[in-house]
């Protein structure tokens, strides 16, 4: 079987230390699973390159083919793979803004490891201060081990064995449930197009 897993990295840099995060979570996430006998269809989606439809869409409330594009593969994903920089203490606003474009009520018992990074550990509590509450509320499948990785963390065991936990826990949730079905993505169309098809309405 296989299980269609979309990476959200919010990392400014290239690279950055969140997408760095990222590939190791998927990495050891594509083991866990294959462990269990199923494969993985591995989609990375690097917020920056979007960061200027996804600003367009907040103002606009039109999506741009490759944003729309996106929005439905986390919309439709088995599960979600979540990393994000810590800015003032929470996650960045291009993190929080994409999944403001997100159907709340798509990601209802998807599974997800939530991860962050951060230039100092005093910042590990954005797991459960901000990442959990927003997950929360959109009623995902929070996998119990969140990830934090300060600078000092890189090429420690103990962050190896948080990636492992997160990722063995992941698996188990992907395997205990059935593939998700596509949902129908919405047609996106030119601004200019939708403003014509509303003077011919009225």
């Amino acid at each position: 079987m296989e299980r269609n897993i979309v990476v959200i990295s919010a990392g400014l840099g290239s690279p950055s230390s969140s997408r760095l995060l990222a590939d190791q979570l998927q990495t050891a996430s594509i083991a866990e699973l294959a462990q269990r006998g199923e494969q993985s269809n591995i989609r990375l989606v690097e917020l920056r390159d979007l960061a200027v439809d996804i600003a367009n869409n907040l103002v606009t409330g039109y999506a741009p083919p490759a944003l729309q594009e996106v929005i439905g593969a986390v919309q439709d994903a088995d599960g979600l793979i979540v990393v994000t920089p810590v800015f003032s203490a929470s996650f960045s606003g291009l993190f929080k803004s994409f999944f403001d474009l997100v159907d709340p009520k798509s990601l209802q018992g998807t599974p997800v490891v939530l991860a962050a990074t951060g230039g100092t550990a005093r910042h590990s509590m954005v797991i459960d201060f901000a990442l959990r509450p927003l997950f929360g509320y959109l009623r995902a499948a929070i996998v119990p081990t969140g990830v934090y990785a300060a600078p000092d963390d890189w090429g420690d065991a103990g962050l190896n064995q948080r990636v492992s936990q997160a990722a063995a826990e992941f698996a188990e949730a992907l395997h205990g449930n059935p593939p998700r079905r596509p949902s129908r993505s919405m047609e996106s169309l030119p601004f200019e197009q939708l403003l014509a098809n509303i003077g011919e309405q009225n």
